[in-house]
């Protein structure tokens, strides 16, 4: 085998050219492709394997690469390189036409147009596009798509020629486009890096492929700087504001194989043209992202601007009195703690309030809110999704907003509207599951807020934190700057809950109560041994089960909560398997990314688009597939919204998601699954979590020693963050 190797490595590489028959998997994050490909001289369409980021059916592609033979899967072409080229053949152009590259095509039309006009249809679109409504079906309007996608098309060539044959995709060629307009190529040659920093899909690891094909030195300080802004972002993802000097060094030196002095000289023409900040946290240097440290030293400066003045917006409140007005008028019987936060809202211009499930936020909350409306003050509701806001809504019978929503997108300055210079119109702004608000939006809220106005901010902070950077909530709290509410008395009729029986347990530490065996609970704890069988009893349970004993609709009202989207448990794979079996027979159906999506299937938004109001977290039921245009609809809490083939990619599927994903929600039924396999994740906030966004119903399924593991862990997310800091150093001025 060793030799075998060796004389491998000792050939000249390969060349292989063919046409695209299928695209059986293709990895958008990766962009690692399995191909079939007709190739002349081969009988049957052979497997080409490699990296292409993007491909379409009808394609020509060229490889470089060598033959193997996989021990699974046979005969094998593995590509270093792919590039894909326009087609030629009518077969091609037809092929090519159908995958939804020109709006106003699909399949059908592809196949009349080309029965019609042959290879010459491209002419046809663009020099006498009058001739397409001679055809059957094809009316005005379809034409008019038809030429303006072709348009759209035409206009990108050049700049699909170049990027394809650089191994960047369509969908991405026509967003450079729009970004760099007809300097498009002459920028990205220049400095390709910039696709990372302005192109929404592109990452630094695409950018520096490209650099690489364009020429571009690896050692080069262009590479060392751009990098540098990559590691801090990763490292960010861990939920860090900043990351010390010599471990950013050290770690990006790593991560982008070249030497230390070269990334400490990066970081210093970093820092000197203020894409890095640094700053002294813990007593040790350390470097934050420009929007990072702006971020926090916003909400900083915003938390001692409010309450600069020690008197909220209203006359002084008698809380007694106010007790008493509540317990007549609106049949509203406070507990002794809960009287007291009152008393502390009444008299606060800023306040938290923090509790598990079943202390009464939501009724203090209300509380608070009827008092204050007697006199006259403009309150504005909030939440972080647009889940959370509804069940806000509902909790409270006002009317509540996404914070994006509230704060007003303007797709023409793309920027929020209300902002420092044009705050929001209220005198309390009151922002609920604000554990998950991270440091960048909390900047953006905080900086809307009047001066002359109150700011209520609830939730539960032994959540996990915010899956954006920073801990905004821990740190006001921890701030001791911020007064503070926390609610630990868990009412009766909350107690009976299962639920928030066993939310408070696994919070404390203590295993999650079992349902006695043949009596009514609003949780159950299911056995299982294996991935094999979780998998197995988790299908069964949310298309069975828990619809026929309990009447949800599995669908809309089942959740699947896992703590990690890869392997056989991960939301990934659960996905695919309940979507088989509960819309696996949908006939009509858009594949994109190496994802397809059919009506009727439930689909989650995985970026802000402000464009199209709907924001990460965002989730919908898919209710139109128009495969012959290349479309989507799907509805968003009654409010349909268009998706493109191209825009697939912000779209998932959702009978399953991770617990991060889940936060700020609430669901009917929720179905946890946990295992072994999900060791590195298992920890007691995250099954506390999941258990807290139920609200009638948990299945937890998996191993007991699963579930002791994660009960048992409490892993300290140690972020550091300078908020707690700046807060102090803010409130001792």
């Amino acid at each position: 085998m060793a030799a075998d190797t060796r004389k491998r490595g000792t050939q000249e590489p390969e060349r292989l050219a063919g046409q695209v028959e299928r695209v059986v998997f293709h990895n958008q994050d990766s962009g690692f492709s399995v191909i079939k490909v007709k190739v002349r001289g081969e009988r049957e369409p052979v497997t080409l394997v490699g990296a292409a980021a993007q491909i379409s059916a009808g394609e020509e592609v060229e490889a470089v690469g060598h033959w193997r033979v996989d021990a699974n899967y046979g005969r094998q072409f593995r590509a270093e390189r792919i590039v894909s080229v326009p087609p030629t053949t009518e077969a091609g152009i037809e092929r090519y036409l159908a995958s939804g590259m020109v709006r106003g095509i699909g399949p059908h039309f592809a196949k009349v147009l080309v029965e019609t006009f042959g290879s010459g249809i491209f002419d046809v679109i663009e020099n006498s596009p009058e001739r397409l409504a001679t055809l059957r079906g094809i009316g005005p309007k379809r034409v008019e798509r038809i030429v303006a996608g072709w348009e759209e098309q035409k206009k990108v060539r050049e700049i699909m020629l170049f990027l394809h044959s650089h191994g960047i995709g369509t969908s991405r060629a026509v967003r450079i486009h729009r970004t760099y307009g007809a300097e498009a190529i002459a920028l990205i040659s220049e400095n390709p890096y910039r696709l990372a920093r302005d192109i929404s899909g592109i990452g630094f690891k695409t950018a520096d492929e490209l650099a690489a094909r364009l020429g571009i030195d690896p050692m080069s300080e262009i590479r060392a700087r751009a990098g540098i802004s990559w590691v801090l972002a990763k490292l960010a993802d861990g939920g860090s504001c900043a990351t010390p000097r010599r471990h950013l060094v050290r770690e990006a030196a790593a991560m982008l194989a070249i030497p230390e002095q070269l990334v400490a000289d990066a970081v210093e023409a970093e820092v000197a043209d203020g894409a890095v900040i640094p700053a002294e946290l813990r007593g040790e240097e350390c470097l934050y992202l420009a929007s990072l440290y702006r971020a926090e030293a916003g909400v900083a400066a915003s938390v001692a601007r409010l309450m600069a003045a020690a008197r909220p917006p209203w006359r002084e409140v008698d809380a007694t009195a106010a007790l008493a007005w509540l317990l007549s008028e609106r049949r509203i019987e406070l507990s002794a703690s809960q009287s007291a936060a009152l008393a502390t809202a009444l008299s606060s211009k800023v306040l938290v309030i923090t509790g598990g499930p079943g202390v009464g936020k939501t009724t203090l909350v209300n509380s608070i809110l009827a008092v204050l409306e007697q006199r006259r003050i403009r309150i504005a509701l909030c939440a972080p999704t647009g889940r959370a806001a509804r069940r806000m809504q509902e909790a409270t019978g006002r009317t509540a907003k996404t914070i994006h929503r509230l704060l007003e997108f303007d797709p023409a300055s793309f920027d929020f509207k209300h902002n420092r210079d044009n705050p929001l119109p209220c005198d309390l702004l009151v922002a609920d599951e604000a554990s998950m608000i991270d440091v960048s939006l909390a900047n953006r809220l905080l900086a809307a807020v009047p001066d002359h106005a109150a700011l209520l901010l609830v939730g539960d902070v032994d959540q996990l934190p915010s899956v954006g950077p920073g801990r905004v909530l821990a740190d006001l709290i921890d701030s001791g700057m911020v007064p503070t509410v926390r609610l630990t008395e868990v009412f009766r009729q909350a107690r009976e809950s299962l639920i928030v029986t066993n939310a408070h347990l696994i919070n404390g530490g203590f295993m999650p109560k079992k349902s006695p065996r043949g009596q009514e609970s609003d949780f159950y704890a299911v056995a299982a041994t294996t991935p094999e069988e979780i998998q197995q009893r988790l299908v069964r349970m949310v298309a069975e089960r828990i619809p026929a004993h309990f009447g949800f609709d599995p669908i809309s009202e089942v959740q699947v909560l896992t703590p990690m989207n890869r392997g056989g448990l991960g939301a990934r794979a659960l996905n695919d398997l309940l979507h088989e079996r509960l819309n696996g027979t949908a006939k009509a159906r858009l594949s994109r990314y190496g994802s397809s999506f059919a009506a009727g299937d439930k689909v989650i938004q995985l970026v802000n688009n402000y464009q199209r109001d709907v924001f990460n977290g965002d989730m919908g039921i898919v209710v139109g597939v128009d495969e012959e245009a290349g479309e989507l609809e799907v509805d968003f809490d009654s409010r349909t919204v268009e998706y493109e083939a191209a825009d697939l990619d912000e779209l998932s599927l959702a009978y399953a998601i991770s617990i991060h994903k889940s936060q700020g929600s609430e669901y009917p039924a929720v179905v946890i699954p946990l295992a072994m396999q999900h060791y590195a994740m298992l920890e007691r906030r995250l099954l506390y979590t999941a258990v807290t966004r139920a609200k009638r119903l948990v299945v937890l399924i998996g191993e007991n020693r699963a579930v002791a593991m994660a009960v048992k862990n409490v892993l300290v997310q140690d972020r550091l963050t300078g908020l707690r800091e700046r807060l102090v150093s803010a409130g001792a001025r």
